[in-house]
Formats: structure tokens, sequence, C-alpha cells
């Protein structure tokens, strides 16, 4: 509802866990038969299986099983529902699966999931951290897209995903913040900046994530990894209008030479100015032109307040 009361695009999902699929059946039907292809097309629908270690080997099946019921009755060849997992974010993940399930792998936790029979192109797996040689053959041969999230992943000390080695292979590959539980923020320039030092450095090598590749990351492979690419993700005849603004015209911006560069080494998310969403104006002179920023932040201090005192509650 917010995101449609706000003129912002969004694929909104519901996390499934094992210890509460019949809420989660439930929860994506009406999220589905409520929100897929709405708001002008703006919203979206993924079925999000939390992570393997999470989510059991059945419920796994059965959640990509509704997937698909839930695209024959939606869904279409352009808009799909797809489906959103974490995969391999740790070293340690095959270990979490067989004290969870009792699963022992045989090889990598992509290798596991392809066992399953769960993974296809409108498959967007977050992390790829922990990945083998084998589990990258198998997303380029099913066309599993990732979701490298480089700042939560250096955060909670993760490791660094195989980014050039899955590019390299072919793998569609886009960039996320994860949640600001793992992040702090949500500021995708930061994350641009991020991937494109962090690659370099750990292997010695200057060329690697030019900022132009990373800037496609963060625009048209995104939207390779949403099936969205037809119609978002690059300013072209035919597709909606989505377009950020930026302000070069700050300090930290001069003098301007490379932009694509600037963007991804030096700018800011608020250095954005006006965004358009479908043709439509939600952000200008940098404040969005369909919310007060004020209200919702007091509301986000309120729900803060409220929770603390719940969390102190249960503690007592």
């Amino acid at each position: 509802k917010a995101f449609a009361e706000t003129g912002l695009r969004a694929v909104v999902g519901h996390v499934c866990f094992s210890w509460r699929k019949e809420d989660d059946r439930k929860a994506l039907e009406d999220l589905a038969k409520n929100w897929h292809g709405k708001a002008d097309g703006r919203i979206r629908v993924s079925v999000d299986p939390h992570a393997p270690y999470t989510v059991d080997p059945e419920y796994l099946r059965e959640l990509k099983a509704l997937c698909g019921e839930l695209n024959e009755e939606y869904g279409s060849e352009r808009a799909p529902i797809i489906w959103h997992i974490h995969v391999a974010e740790t070293d340690d993940e095959p270990e979490k699966i067989r004290k969870a399930f009792n699963v022992n792998l045989k090889g990598g936790v992509m290798e596991y999931l392809d066992s399953l029979g769960v993974l296809d192109d409108n498959v967007v797996a977050a992390h790829c951290v922990a990945l083998t040689g084998k589990d990258i053959a198998v997303m380029k041969l099913r066309g599993v897209k990732a979701s490298h999230n480089p700042i939560s992943n250096l955060k909670l000390a993760s490791g660094v995903s195989p980014v050039p080695k899955m590019l390299e292979e072919g793998v569609t590959v886009s960039l996320g913040t994860d949640s600001p539980c793992s992040n702090n923020s949500a500021d995708m320039f930061e994350v641009m900046k991020v991937a494109a030092l962090l690659h370099k450095g750990i292997n010695k090598n200057p060329t690697l994530m030019s900022a132009a590749q990373v800037l496609a990351l963060a625009t048209i492979e995104g939207a390779k990894a949403l099936s969205w690419d037809s119609e978002i993700g690059s300013i072209e005849v035919g597709k909606k209008a989505d377009i950020a603004i930026i302000n070069f015209a700050k300090p930290h911006l001069c003098p301007l030479h490379n932009e694509v560069s600037h963007l991804v080494y030096a700018a800011k998310a608020t250095d954005v100015e006006t965004v358009i969403v479908n043709g439509k104006i939600v952000v200008e002179n940098s404040r969005l032109t369909t919310v007060n920023c004020e209200e919702v932040m007091e509301m986000a201090e309120k729900a803060k307040t409220r929770l603390l005192e719940r969390v102190k509650h249960n503690i007592k």
C-alpha cells in the first residue's frame, strides 16, 4: 500500500519459514491476488523462502510449486512472480542445513537446490558468497540470477561473493543492500562504490569491476534479475520512464570529467535531485512529492519506541 501511495516501483515478497507454513500460503495468495501488477503495473510480487537452512527441502518444493500456481493465475511471461532466496551467504551454510534438516550436502548449496528441482530463470539468489565452481555452473545452466550485497557481507564478515567469476561465466548479477539489520543504509550509491573497490582490492586487479560495469549491475542487470528488463533498467524508446537525475554541481563532484566514474566513486544518494517513476515525478528538489517525510520519520520513531518497550517487557 505504501508503494502504491508514494508512486514508487517495487517487487514485494513474503518471507517464508518452515515454522509458519499455513500462514505463508495465505499471505502469498493474498499478496499475489491484491497486488501483483497493480498500481499501474508498478508493483509486482515474489515468493521468498528465506534460506535453505530455515526452509526444509519439502517446503522448498512446495513453495516453488506455489509460485508456479500463482504465476498461472496472476503472473505472465512479461510480468512473472519471481522466487527470491538467500543462498550460500556463509561458509558454514551446508552445516546449518545438516543440523536443521539432517541433510548432508554432497556438493555446494546451489547444487543442493538444483537437486530439489527449484531452480530456473525466475530465481534471484541473494548473497552467493560461498559458491563452488559447480554452483556457478548450475546458476548459468538454470538461469539463476545473483544479488550481490557487498556491504552486508562485509559488515557480517560473511566473506566476498565471487562476482567477477560469475560475470565471466555469464551469470546475471545485480546489486542489493540487504536489510537495515545488516547494512544500516539503503544507499545504492554506497553499494556501487564498495562493489567496485572490494573486488579490485581482494583480487589486486584495478581493472576488475569498472565503473561502467558496476553502474550496469545497479540498473539494467538489476532489472534483468527481477525479470523486468523489457520495461525498466535503461533509458530506451518504448520503456517506462524511470529516471533519476543527479545534481553534479557539488564540490565533491567537481570538476566533472567522467560522469559514470563520478556516479560510482563520488556521488551520494543526497545528490539525487529528481526521480521520475512511470513518467511521474516522485522526488523534486531532493524531496519526495508524494509523502510527508517528517511525518513518516515521526511514525518510525514512535514504532521504534513501542518495539523497544515490548522487548523490555518480554525480557522481564
